[in-house]
C-alpha cells in the first residue's frame, strides 16, 4: 500500500447522484440470517449476537 493509498475507501458518489439506503430489518424481516444470489453465486449474511453483519459465501 503507498502512501497515497491509506484508507482511500470508495469514491464518494457525484453530487447529484445518491446513493440508495436500505434497512436491515427490511432485508431480515425479523430472521437473524438470509442468502443472497450475487452473479451466480449463494452468500449468507447473518446478524451476530452483538449486532454485526457477517457475509459468507
Amino acid at each position: 500500500m503507498t502512501p497515497n493509498e491509506q484508507d482511500a475507501g470508495p469514491a464518494p458518489a457525484p453530487a447529484n447522484q445518491t446513493q440508495r439506503i436500505v434497512e436491515s430489518r427490511e432485508l431480515f424481516r425479523g430472521d437473524n440470517e438470509i442468502l443472497i444470489s450475487h452473479d451466480g453465486a449463494i452468500y449468507r449474511m447473518k446478524i451476530t449476537r452483538q449486532g454485526k453483519l457477517i457475509l459468507n459465501k
